[in-house]
């Protein structure tokens, strides 16, 4: 059994004790061509812990971490850790609203931020009575001076830290509340799962340590950025856990940042997304089709792909292209992190693997109340329950919502499953994505991978349009290459048609450059709807 002692701090669990192992000289961080060890991470934790207790955080206050990838937002975290206070994190390139809510709704004490979002947030830092300061790092592209002064009104990072005596020690327990995780808000605003100091710690072994392998000596690069828990845990916590290296870059995640990443650095470890994937082998035959040479991944030990459902088809041509091993998982930010997955010498393509050792999951009716109810059969469709120690205490301020999320020890997804006889799990949907058409459910899914199968699309993605008051299929699709548009409606309409029932093909279908995605790379089809497109 995985247990931790009652007085614990996660800053000491993925940091400090990797000087105690003797680690204090290993490369933790990479940023362009400049490296930090662990004792470089520890002594700028150590003065920025000094800093916002000079300010006057108090623990269990948030601190909101509004960054890109770079490496003062991982000083930034374990400092605000390390104090007991409360971290919140968002997205640099959301929309001002939503940056407004985040600082209304964590009531932080301390933002700590670029220039231009404080500019942007201007009036709601002014008027928080919550908001004590608000702290600047530069706006720099990867390799750029990023613990440099930064110039805006506010005072800089840098600034408060030189000017900081050391931290005053405060001993966290292992259920104090340390991290509050958003939601993707796909059904409205997102909200704040409430997790403890223990809760990542817990799935750091037995999914990082236990199930997929983390190791001293790994090299981890990241698609989805650190303020997504997903990343928070692939691209941060599991590689520091270990004594391994995290190499960060701060740009958009394009197919040719990440190159330019993984060619930079050498990643053994890659935290991936489903279409990434896919951009990233249409970037390899573009190249190819040049007649320059194509991407050479050699490096890399395994990817990981979460986030949404990883195709087989996509998946198989990822296999066949580049080899290697793709760990597809399914995690959420109520449990902190992935819970059942593929691993090593078991990936079975298209499912989500198996449960992770130390979790216990349950396939129970739509209509279950609770995670009393007898589950169902193999490989009958059900709502998923995943029971675990890093289930979240509650949301944020919706206790409706939580009473219907969290049971005790169990957390009800929302995803609809089934699981098979030898305890494969395969993701059906979500409850509320499901089409009713001419009185028969039809899963998005489903059809999208149809729609990978054929040889002209890159990407797909299917949601419900109304024709005359009746609900029916309409799918976006994105290209591969070469394809001409012309006649490829038609085309992929009869290549549903052969393939699956005919009330489940799509009636319309829209060619777009790309499909849109929120700020977890997954396809925005609440944006699609929102565009008008539907």
């Amino acid at each position: 059994m995985t247990s931790f002692s009652e007085e614990f701090n996660l800053a000491d669990y993925f940091l400090f004790d990797r000087i105690s192992e003797g680690l204090g000289h290993d490369i933790a961080l990479r940023y362009g061509d400049t490296a930090w060890t662990y004792a470089e991470v520890c002594a700028r934790t150590e003065q920025l812990a000094g800093a916002l207790q000079q300010i006057g955080v108090r623990p269990e206050e948030r601190v909101l971490i509004v960054l890109p990838d770079t490496p003062p937002f991982v000083w930034s975290i374990f400092a605000t850790l390390k104090i007991g206070a409360v971290l919140t994190m968002g997205n640099p390139e959301a929309p001002t609203a939503d940056l407004a809510y985040l600082v209304e709704y964590t009531r932080a004490s301390v933002v700590i931020t670029l220039p231009r979002v404080r500019d942007a947030l201007a009036d709601v830092l002014r008027d928080s009575p919550f908001v004590r300061e608000v702290l600047l790092v530069p706006d720099v592209p990867t390799g750029g001076d990023c613990e440099g002064t930064a110039v805006g009104e506010g005072r800089a990072l840098s600034t408060a830290m030189a000017e900081a005596p050391p931290p005053h020690t405060f001993r966290t327990k292992r259920d104090d509340v340390a991290i509050w995780l958003f939601t993707s808000g796909s059904t409205g605003k997102s909200k704040a799962a409430v997790h403890t100091h223990r809760d990542f710690a817990f799935n750091t072994e037995v999914y990082a340590k236990g199930t997929v392998g983390y190791r001293k000596g790994d090299v981890s690069v990241s698609v989805p950025r650190l303020y997504f828990g997903y990343a928070t845990g692939t691209n941060l916590f599991f590689p520091f856990a270990v004594g391994a290296t995290t190499c960060l870059f701060s740009e958009r995640p394009t197919p040719e940042a990440l190159v330019a990443a993984m060619l930079r650095h050498r990643p053994t470890v890659v935290t991936n997304v489903p279409t990434m994937l896919g951009k990233l082998l249409d970037h390899d035959e573009a190249l190819r089709a040049r007649g320059e040479p194509g991407l050479d991944l050699s490096c890399v030990r395994f990817s990981l792909s979460a986030g949404e459902a990883l195709p087989e088809t996509l998946l198989n041509r990822w296999l066949a292209r580049f080899g290697g091993e793709v760990y597809d998982g399914i995690g959420s930010a109520e449990m902190f992190h992935i819970y059942a997955t593929n691993r090593p010498g078991d990936v079975r393509p298209g499912s989500l693997g198996k449960v992770v050792q130390g979790y216990e999951i349950k396939i129970l009716p739509r209509e279950a109340e609770g995670p009393g109810a007898p589950a169902l059969p193999p490989d009958e469709v059900g709502v998923l329950w995943v029971k675990g120690d890093s289930v979240a205490l509650c949301y944020h301020e919706d206790r409706d919502k939580s009473w219907k999320t969290f049971h005790g020890h169990w957390c009800c997804t929302g995803d609809l499953f089934r699981i098979d006889a030898a305890g494969y799990l395969w993701f059906v949907g979500r409850a509320d994505e499901l089409l009713k058409v001419s009185g028969l459910w039809v899963s998005p899914l489903e059809v999208e991978e149809c729609l990978l199968q054929h040889p002209d699309v890159a990407l797909a993605a299917v949601v419900g349009a109304h024709d005359e008051g009746l609900l029916k299929p309409k799918a976006f699709v994105s290209l591969r290459p070469g394809v001409q548009r012309e006649g490829v409606e038609a085309r992929l309409q009869a290549h549903v048609k052969e393939r699956l029932t005919k009330h489940k093909y799509p009636r319309w279908i829209e060619v777009v450059d790309d499909l849109p995605k929120n700020d977890r790379g997954k396809v925005d089809k609440k944006l699609l709807k929102a565009r008008g497109l539907t």
